[in-house]
Formats: C-alpha cells, sequence, structure tokens
C-alpha cells in the first residue's frame, strides 16, 4: 500500500482468501485491505496513539439514518456523555478531496452533530470545529489531543 502523511504504525496483517486483511482495534477483527480501508486504520492509529482518545470512545463504520437514506460514516469519537465530539470522513488516497467530500460529511453532521470534522484521503487532510451558535465552522491546523483539550 502507498505510504501516507501519518506516522508510522505497527499494524497487523493476514491473508484471507488470496486478500491481505488489517487488523482493526476498534472492530477487533480483521478487515479486507482497501485504499480506503489503509486510510481509516491510520486515522484509527493517529486518534489513539497521536491524539490520545480512549479507544473505547472511538467507533468505526457504523449505519446512520439521514431522513430516508441508510449511510456508513468511517469514524467517530465520542464525549464522556456520549455527544460527537470527532466525525472524520475518509477517501482512498487516490480520490481527490473536493466539495463533494464536504458536503457528504456536512449532511452527516446534519444528524450527528459533531464538534469536530475531519477530512482526509490519507495524503491531504482537513480539520475544522464546528461553531453552531454562529452557524459557521473554522478551519484549524490539527485536531486538538486529549491531553491539550477538555473533552
Amino acid at each position: 500500500m502507498q505510504p501516507l502523511l501519518f506516522p508510522p504504525y505497527k499494524f497487523r496483517f493476514k491473508n484471507r482468501e488470496n486478500k491481505v486483511a488489517i487488523f482493526d482495534e476498534i472492530r477487533k477483527k480483521f478487515i479486507i485491505l482497501t485504499p480506503e480501508e489503509w486510510v481509516r486504520q491510520h486515522v484509527v492509529h493517529h486518534l489513539i496513539y497521536d491524539k490520545a482518545y480512549p479507544k473505547s470512545w472511538i467507533n468505526v463504520e457504523k449505519l446512520i439514518k439521514l431522513n430516508d437514506l441508510t449511510k456508513r460514516y468511517d469514524v467517530v469519537v465520542f464525549n464522556p456523555d456520549g455527544s460527537i465530539f470527532l466525525l472524520v470522513e475518509c477517501k482512498a488516497p487516490e480520490i481527490k478531496i473536493s466539495q463533494q467530500t464536504f458536503d457528504q460529511i456536512a449532511r452527516y453532521n446534519l444528524a450527528l452533530k459533531a464538534d469536530y470534522l475531519m477530512v482526509t484521503n490519507g495524503l491531504e487532510h482537513y480539520f475544522c470545529q464546528m461553531d453552531y451558535a454562529n452557524e459557521k465552522y473554522h478551519f484549524l491546523q490539527d485536531l486538538p489531543s486529549l491531553i491539550n483539550h477538555k473533552i
């Protein structure tokens, strides 16, 4: 798999039905390694090992209901009170981050109401903090780590 703009992490791999699978520490199982899954696993490791978010607060690939449609988010980090701290949208490295990508995470966030958003293809990362009172968002250089942020 292609190198991504994240620190190097140790992943567990295995071959399954002539396909490579990567171990997901959140779902606690091996997942077929696709380019998007490669990005998703880097994000999960980044949140756990660099940002110090507890594994128990992280959820990966769960269904959400948007109007009458069922969609699946990539990664969510919860606050201790159950509200959503962070919503992450992952794309494969060959997918360019576009307005369509931001529109997608914005639609998901209408239902989820996260404090922070992250969009990444593993090569480009975008972070924003939501400002619901003023109906705006603010782009950030990085996400707050748990050590530097009171959740």
